[in-house]
Formats: C-alpha cells, structure tokens, sequence
C-alpha cells in the first residue's frame, strides 16, 4: 500500500489545475529572463586567441564556422585528466542532437577544454560524437573566461575549502584519472558570443546550475513521481553512458588498483 496521497479523478484534476497555473508562470518568467538576457551589455575580445581543432588551429572568429553566433561549453577536461568528466559527458551526450536545429538558426555549438587535442579527439571518438571540440592548450582562452587555472592557482584556492567540496568532485577526479587538485584546474560553464563586423564580443555566460539547460535527463526526472533523487549524494549516479551497466566504473591506475580515495569519509 503506498504512503503518497491518493484522491478521486475530479479531485486530482483540481489540483492539477492549480499546478498548471504555477507552471505557466514560471514558464512567462523563463521567457521574461531570456529577454533580459538579449539586452545583457556586450563587451569586445581584444585578445586574439588561436585554439586547436581536428581541422587544425582557429582563430575565435573562425569558430564561428560562418555563423554569427557562437556557443560554447566548457568541458572539464584538463590536461592530467585520462578521460573526460562523467558528468561533463552526460551534457555533451545531447550536442549532436541539437546542432543541426541550433545551425538552422544562425548558431554554431562546440565544446572547449584545456586538454591537448589528440587527447580530446580519442575521447569524442570512444564516446561516439562527433561535435567541433577545440583544446585551449597553451592558449589564454579558457584562463582568460574563468574556466581554467594552473594547478597552483587551483591548489592555492582549493585547500582552505577541500572538506567542503561535494563527494561527486571526488568521484569525477577519480574517474578522470588525476586527484582533485588536477580535476578542478577546469571548471565547466557555457559561454556566448557573436561575431559583427569581424569583431567578436563576449554577450553571456553561466556556469552551476546555470548549465542544467545542457542537462535534459533532469527535466524528465522532475517530472517523474521520484524526482532526481539524489538525497543520497548528489550528481553521483550520473555515468558515462557507456559505464551505466558495469557498476562504479572507476579509472584504474598504473598499479592496477581502483582509487577508493575519492569518497568523503
């Protein structure tokens, strides 16, 4: 017998109806946001930035790959790392899906990480995309927008607040192949631009929880009687899609070992 509350059909029409109300304003509000979102100020990128790509290096403004608008998700995917961030790649699972409707409308979508190139590319093809991903290796690019440090910047801002960190940072870290210092030398987030008259400008960015728009298993599981739940550790059932049916699948190290030392104990 469940414990939830059951009612009559009329009943619960009622109370859906009432919800309905509540989702139809929170939906007008989403559009309200994203119009001041198009009004945000936009600030030029005077820097000039050269990021390598399966085609070869590209300057900024060729990402653009003749478009006029630009998106870009930060991928944490670092130089020490020896796979990509799980949860990274449960975003970028959606990306090929929804690029030929974002290029019918002006807007080219790529990811950009601090790793090499040949590493970011023998990833993409073990997960299976196919997406332009650019490496911000020996670039500013990615340091300049506040997604990578240098692992003594990282180290230096992480220590004071180590115990605080939830323990999927330990997990990711774990599962990347490097410790957490290494894994938080990227951080992830989703940056816009647009590109007029040959100059780039810079027009939004986000980054926490501002990126669960790249995350649309949530938006199902919200709507699902359990909802996401996570009360027993947050984002730590997220897999690589590949790793779903093998249990923890955690990055074996040189000795052969799995690294237990990712959890909070």
């Amino acid at each position: 017998m469940t414990s939830h509350k059951i009612v009559s059909r009329e009943e619960w029409l009622a109370t859906r109806a009432a919800l309905l109300e509540r989702e139809k304003e929170h939906t007008r509000m989403g559009d309200e946001l994203a119009r001041q979102r198009r009004e945000l100020p936009w600030v030029p990128m005077e820097k000039r930035y050269t990021l390598r790509t399966a085609a070869g290096p590209k300057a900024l403004a060729q990402l653009f790959d003749g478009r006029s608008q630009l998106l870009i998700y930060h991928f944490m995917f670092g130089p020490s790392y020896k796979a990509g961030c799980p949860v990274n790649s449960s975003i970028a699972d959606s990306f090929d899906s929804v690029i030929p409707h974002l290029e019918a409308r002006d807007v080219t979508l790529i990811a950009v990480s601090g790793a090499p190139i040949e590493k970011l590319l023998a990833y993409r093809e073990r997960m299976g995309w196919s997406f332009e991903w650019a490496s911000s290796y020996q670039s500013d690019f990615n340091a300049d927008l506040g997604f990578s440090s240098s692992l003594e910047q990282t180290r230096e801002a992480i220590e004071p607040i180590l115990h605080q960190l939830p323990a999927v940072a330990f997990r990711n870290a774990s599962e990347a192949g490097t410790d957490i210092y290494g894994y938080l030398t990227e951080l992830f987030g989703f940056t816009v631009f647009t590109l007029e008259n040959g100059t780039v400008y810079q027009t939004y960015s986000t980054t926490g929880r501002g990126v669960e728009f790249l995350m649309p298993y949530y938006g199902f599981l919200d709507r699902a009687p359990k909802g996401r739940d996570e009360d027993g550790g947050w984002q730590l059932w997220i897999r690589r899609h590949d790793e779903y049916d093998g249990g923890e699948a955690l990055i074996d190290h040189e000795d052969g070992a799995i690294d237990e030392g990712w959890r909070i104990r």
